[in-house]
């Protein structure tokens, strides 16, 4: 059985927003991808004292500097299909409003006919929680189980009753409602986030780092999820951010999802053989417009399925 495709949707400073994003959607829905998907990078400080992923001396891409927002983006997708799914991998819950947040997604849900895909994770930028305001980065884990548990109680039955550290509401009546229960997957590699997985969520967002470390967390998530007793199965959507190239990449130094479509391809057939049933290809970052990216897109698309993906 043919895994599901996933694309990325033009969020960077080359892309016109308000143009490129429903092209790119309607693009995708017509190829067959199954979903589209966001991210989510708030800012980038300058001068940036805190590296990449919170790792000393490791820059920032360029590419960070212009990331349109990703609620704005997916509405944009909705309102230019039909069929896909419409995902983010991953929405940085702690940085925003939990009841606010809840709400913008049940409304894009009921506007969308029921397609959206909530991917939360809590994020690593310090920079980025100070400008949020909303709790220091230090209670990062917590502010994100109290955005699940909202969540689940604005997207549920009225009257809607929540009493947690940021969020209080006595009893109301909240809508529009989700046209169908939302799916949450989560970001998740440590102990603790894994624990908050297999209790709270439906699925799992990992990155494509290698097959074997990939490989690795997957068994120890299944394994916690067997020794909790979860009987519900544990989607996940692996999300690879490709570097594209005309010319096969020939170094031996080639990481995943690096160089041209057949070798994509054949990185997408490893995946899926370690148990990833959806995978989500970025090609944004390496495409120059709108014009390549569609291309690119689908040749990748055509590649993947000839290969048997």
């Amino acid at each position: 059985m043919a895994i599901r495709l996933g694309l990325g949707l033009p969020q960077n400073r080359q892309y016109d927003l308000g143009r490129d994003v429903p092209s790119v959607a309607r693009t995708a829905e017509d190829i067959g991808y199954d979903s589209v998907w966001v991210y989510e990078r708030a800012l980038v400080p300058e001068p940036a004292a805190q590296g990449l992923y919170g790792i000393e001396g490791m820059p920032w891409p360029d590419s960070y500097r212009h990331v349109a927002d990703p609620l704005v983006t997916l509405t944009l997708a909705a309102a230019a299909t039909t069929r896909v799914e419409l995902g983010s991998s991953v929405l940085v819950a702690p940085l925003h409003a939990p009841f606010q947040l809840a709400k913008a997604l049940a409304s894009l849900d009921a506007a969308s006919g029921g397609r959206v895909v909530a991917g939360f994770g809590t994020g690593w930028s310090l920079d980025e929680y100070a400008a949020s305001g909303i709790r220091p980065i230090k209670e990062r884990g917590r502010v994100l189980d109290e955005v699940i548990d909202v969540c689940r109680a604005v997207w549920g039955p009225d009257p809607v009753r929540h009493t947690g550290r940021i969020v209080s509401i006595d009893s109301a009546v909240v809508g529009p409602k989700p046209a169908r229960p939302i799916p949450l997957l989560l970001a998740a590699g440590a102990r603790k986030a894994r624990e908050r997985l297999v209790e709270h969520a439906d699925g799992w967002l990992p990155v494509a780092t290698s097959v074997r470390e990939v490989a690795a967390d997957w068994h120890a998530l299944q394994d916690l999820a067997a020794e909790r007793g979860r009987q519900q199965p544990i989607r996940t959507v692996l999300r690879a951010n490709a570097r594209y190239s005309r010319q096969p990449y020939a170094g031996a130094d080639r990481r995943a999802f690096q160089g041209g479509a057949d070798q994509i391809a054949e990185d997408l057939l490893a995946y899926a053989g370690i148990g990833m049933e959806e995978i989500l290809v970025d090609l944004q970052s390496t495409a120059r417009d709108v014009l390549e990216l569609r291309d690119v897109a689908a040749e990748v698309y055509e590649r993947a399925r000839a290969a048997g993906v």
